[in-house]
């Protein structure tokens, strides 16, 4: 992770590492309360996507994205 092109835009080591950080100090309880409030989001919609539709959705929320 030298080379700030491997990140995406707004993205840099630090900011990776502090995500890896986060998530490695969570305990089991406060990472379920994290994703239990990810449902409870009212600006989100959460979907089940068969594996083999994954990278195509990602491509669509990219497409709308731009």
């Amino acid at each position: 992770m030298n080379d700030a092109n491997d990140f995406p835009n707004g993205w840099n080591e630090e900011r990776v590492r502090n995500v890896i950080s986060h998530y490695e100090s969570q305990s089991e309880e406060e990472a379920l309360a994290e994703d239990e409030a990810a449902y409870q989001n009212a600006d989100s919609t959460m979907m089940e996507i068969p594996n083999g539709l994954v990278n195509s959705v990602r491509a669509l929320i990219a497409q709308h994205a731009e």
